[in-house]
C-alpha cells in the first residue's frame, strides 16, 4: 500500500480570492469547486471539489441569452456561472435554464 498519499482530494483547503460564502462556487486557477464553509478575504478555508450542488444558473452565453439543457458545459465568468467559454469549465448541467433567466438546478462539477 501506498505510504505517500496525503489525502482523498475531494475536499481542499482553498484561498478564493475575495473570499467565499458557505455554498459559493470557487476557482482557484482552474481548480473549481464549492466553499463548504465561510472563507474571508485573505484566508482558506474547505472547497469540495467532486459532486453535484444546486447552485444559480444564467442563460447566458457570453453574447446573448442562452438556454441551459441537461448535459451543457456550465462556466465561471468570474461573477457567475453561465456558458461563456470564456471563463473557467465549472462541470455539468443537470437541469434547465430557461435563456435570460437565472435559476438554480443540480450542477456536476468537473472531475
Amino acid at each position: 500500500m501506498a505510504t505517500n498519499k496525503v489525502q482523498d482530494g475531494r475536499i481542499l483547503d482553498l484561498a478564493p480570492s475575495g473570499g467565499a460564502s458557505s455554498g459559493d462556487p470557487v476557482v482557484v486557477g482552474q481548480i473549481t469547486g464549492v466553499a463548504l464553509v465561510d472563507i474571508a478575504n485573505g484566508s482558506s478555508g474547505a472547497v469540495e471539489i467532486r459532486g453535484v450542488f444546486d447552485l444559480a444558473v444564467h442563460g447566458w452565453d457570453g453574447a446573448a441569452n442562452a438556454a441551459v439543457a441537461v448535459g451543457d458545459a456550465i462556466y465561471h465568468d468570474g461573477s457567475e456561472l453561465n456558458k461563456d467559454t470564456s471563463g473557467t469549465l465549472f462541470g455539468y448541467a443537470l437541469g434547465a435554464v430557461t435563456a435570460g433567466a437565472t435559476t438554480t438546478i443540480p450542477v456536476l462539477l468537473k472531475q
